[in-house]
């Protein structure tokens, strides 16, 4: 059954995921700094997930019992499952990451660092 501790260590399985605490007890899971995964630490060890999904599985994942628009960002697309049991695993595996996907395609790229300057002196 997929719990608190499955839906960490699976997240942080992906490149470039951190994990954070920006709203008291949500845990987030980030890819470059944007949001592709969350849970609500407070509800237990099987807690409420939000992720994003793509346009055409919104719909098909509203009709599902327990599934719902997820606040302040259904509109994107994101869904809410009331606790991380309402799918199975690998259901729920997929789906995260799905959400890993949509999000690191819009996520700004690594950072490379810049190039020395090349001296624009002339010998003389």
């Amino acid at each position: 059954m997929p719990d608190v501790d499955w839906v960490r260590k699976f997240c942080l399985s992906f490149p470039d995921v951190t994990e954070d605490m920006p709203w008291g007890d949500d845990l987030c899971f980030k890819v470059r700094g944007k949001i592709f995964t969350g849970m609500v630490l407070a509800d237990g060890r099987f807690p409420r997930i939000t992720l994003k999904s793509s346009p055409e599985a919104f719909h098909e994942l509203l009709e599902i019992e327990g599934i719902a628009q997820a606040p302040y960002v259904g509109r994107y697309n994101w869904v809410q499952l009331s606790n991380s049991n309402i799918l199975p695993a690998n259901e729920l595996e997929s789906l995260i990451r799905q959400s890993y996907e949509l999000v690191a395609a819009k996520a700004p790229k690594k950072k490379v660092a810049p190039k020395k300057a090349r001296s624009k002196r002339r010998k003389k």
